[in-house]
């Protein structure tokens, strides 16, 4: 696997060129794959039972998990946003877990699509804070005394990049760790071994890695408006 992102056509559009990355059709794909989830899942499902079971309590039992878990992390205010963390959620967690397929590049391990997550949070932070606090959340800026005021705005910018580096950078050290390891190793040692990182880099550092950032972006928030407990 190349560790450099792949151009697969460039387009023309109003004057605007627009490139089709690799990083964008695995995107796709992933998206694709989710939705086809869903529709699979809904299907089986089929029309809302008030006592549920078989795979609606199980369903039921996830959406209502990561309810508490983004009122734990953000607060009661903020309950709301669990609908679209749990779209991140998914979504980052998919893409991470892509990384299993045979010369698939997971989205995650481009800080484009990292980057941009991270600035749907700083957004949501902003928001929210001006929405709770007020003039407080202005004066924030100011403290502890006006002259903090560009080391302020510095470090308000500073999270969305250091949220996606953070993602980005597991994600693709754990690619390139697994590219060198079967470029570098003899074939017979790659029989067992690898199990074991795959283990490690495509399994429990997707899973940590996707709630890192979610519990980060949700505490991020819950602290600037105030609603975390």
């Amino acid at each position: 696997m190349s560790f450099d992102v792949s151009n697969y056509a460039v387009f023309n559009i109003f004057g605007l060129e627009v490139w089709l990355t690799e990083t964008i059709v695995n995107t796709w794909i992933v998206m694709a794959a989710l939705i086809i989830l869903a529709l699979i899942i809904r299907r089986k499902i089929g029309t809302y039972k008030e006592t549920p079971a078989g795979l609606q309590n199980v369903i039921e039992a996830i959406v209502e998990a990561f309810d508490r878990f983004v009122r734990n992390s953000a607060g009661e205010k903020l309950a709301f946003l669990g609908n679209w963390f749990f779209m991140v959620f998914i979504f980052i967690l998919f893409s991470n877990l892509s990384g299993l397929l045979p010369g698939f590049r997971p989205p995650t391990a481009d800080w484009t699509v990292t980057f941009a997550l991270a600035l749907v949070t700083f957004a949501l932070i902003q928001v929210m804070g001006a929405k709770y606090r007020g003039k407080a959340y202005f004066k924030s800026f100011l403290e502890p005394f006006f002259l903090f005021l560009p080391l302020n705005i510095i470090g308000e910018f500073a999270r969305p990049i250091s949220l996606s580096f953070r993602l980005f950078g597991n994600i693709l050290a754990g690619m390139i760790l697994m590219t060198i390891f079967y470029g570098l190793t003899p074939v017979f040692v790659q029989i067992a071994i690898p199990a074991a990182l795959h283990a490690y880099f495509d399994l429990i550092a997707a899973l940590l890695q996707t709630y890192i950032f979610t519990v980060l972006s949700l505490s991020f928030i819950g602290a600037m408006a105030g609603t975390a407990e």
